[in-house]
């Protein structure tokens, strides 16, 4: 690759992000590592004329960020657009199809997408750099690529999603529901409009993904992740959870076993002491338990322009001053997708909450119906509530932690447990993370 001393960046996408490494690269016009220097030298994004807090009337415009992605007056392009298909992907594939690296924020993209990307990059001997698409201006990307690529990353686990978080973390400390938070998310710019990809746990499983195909050597494989979001973690939960010594976050994790690599998003009750129970608002955190190191901790903000575009700012760096090395932790043409484990045998401890009739039996009952298919109970609260909520459905809440069960034997407990004449509703289920 042509080493340069003027490296031109055309810049795809100009939101939060975009904008930010505009105003980075701006208040850092001598933005020189190992003596080249970035220059912004074309610009793209779907509308010119919205207002932005950044003034991109001096730079060159395109309307067509694959024209942009191949122009010969850009040496580096910067895909900040979003979405793991459409014009980011055409745009991208176009670029690292002329020989041209490529920087991107873009989590979807590099989760559904990123083996065959790999290929195209290391045919072309071009960098596909993707730092800020996980946990913002947190190294987490190059850490596991690259700080620990002689060790055997066994686990990988933590918070991925400041949106999660900030709603989660407020339904605790104000008392008020996840939609009435999820609207103050919404206001103060933290969720989106559509807050889908955020709340139903689809932004941290892209991430998790990445990192799980980082840290193991294989091809990312977002359509193995088992994923729930917090649409139906209830004020009630979160109150009880902490009653318990507990605290509900949303949890991405991936583990490998001799059986294959089990990637999941879940609402999980971490320890009231645990870093990443402590971790609030939204901050990002994130563990790594490798077999020599042992277990790494990081935290900080996962989102947001400033983190956002530093990261961004970071992998330009790096063009600009190292070789090419695997998109991944190997080749990509030894890339295979992780063999997902069946989730039903997995193995773990499990919070569940029920809504019974307020009668003699009932705790006998619940009891005996555990132990006959198998789970045994850690804990138990029984709790009276003043002004029981709707979910309580007129009857009062029995709350339960298990030791660890497998999964499969604690989903076909709880069938046996809602046909009981005195429970309610079906009970709440919530995984008490493995951390």
């Amino acid at each position: 690759m042509t080493k340069h001393k003027t490296w031109r960046l055309g810049v795809a996408g100009l939101g939060t992000v975009g904008t930010g490494l505009l105003t980075f690269l701006a208040d850092h016009a001598k933005y020189a590592p190992a003596g080249g220097q970035a220059v912004v030298t074309g610009v793209s994004a779907r509308s010119r004329s919205r207002p932005r807090p950044f003034d991109i009337s001096g730079l060159p415009w395109v309307d067509d960020p694959v024209a942009l992605a191949t122009s010969a007056e850009i040496d580096i392009f910067v895909e900040l657009i979003g979405g793991s298909d459409g014009p980011a992907k055409a745009a991208v594939e176009a670029a690292l199809g002329a020989g041209k690296p490529v920087v991107t924020a873009n989590k979807a993209l590099i989760a559904e997408h990123g083996a065959e990307l790999a290929v195209l990059a290391e045919a072309k001997g071009v960098p596909l750099l993707f730092e800020a698409a996980v946990m913002g201006g947190v190294p987490a990307v190059k850490i596991v690529r690259e700080a620990l690529v002689g060790d055997d990353i066994r686990s990988i686990a933590g918070i991925l999603n400041g949106t999660c978080n900030f709603i989660l973390t407020e339904m605790e400390a104000t008392g008020r529901s996840f939609g009435e938070v999820l609207g103050e998310a919404q206001r103060l710019g933290y969720a989106e409009a559509d807050p889908t990809m955020d709340v139903g746990g689809f932004d941290a499983a892209h991430k998790i993904s990445i990192l799980a195909a980082l840290a193991f050597g294989c091809a990312p494989n977002f359509a193995a992740a088992e994923i729930e979001g917090i649409e139906n973690v209830d004020l009630l939960d979160i109150q009880l959870a902490r009653d318990l010594g507990y605290r509900i976050k949303l949890v991405a994790s991936a583990d490998r076993s001799s059986d294959g690599v089990l990637v999941r998003v879940h609402p999980s009750l971490a320890p009231l002491a645990h870093p990443l129970a402590q971790a609030g608002g939204a901050l990002n955190a994130l563990f790594i338990d490798g077999a020599r190191t042992g277990r790494i901790f990081i935290q900080g903000p996962g989102a947001g322009a400033g983190p956002t575009a530093a990261a961004v700012a970071a992998d330009i760096a790096d063009v600009m001053t190292t070789g090419t090395r695997p998109v991944f932790q190997v080749p990509a043409s030894q890339l295979e997708p992780f063999k997902p484990v069946d989730p039903a045998k997995s193995i773990g401890r499990a919070y569940l909450r029920l809504s019974v009739k307020d009668e003699p039996g009932v705790i006998a009952a619940v009891s005996e119906t555990l132990a006959e298919a198998g789970v045994s109970i850690e804990s138990f609260l029984q709790k009276p509530i003043e002004n029981a909520p709707a979910i309580l459905k007129g009857g009062v809440p029995i709350v339960l932690t298990t030791h660890a069960v497998a999964e499969s034997v604690l989903k076909a407990a709880i069938e046996r447990i809602a046909a009981l004449p005195a429970v309610l509703d079906r009970p709440r289920l919530l995984r008490i993370a493995r951390i």
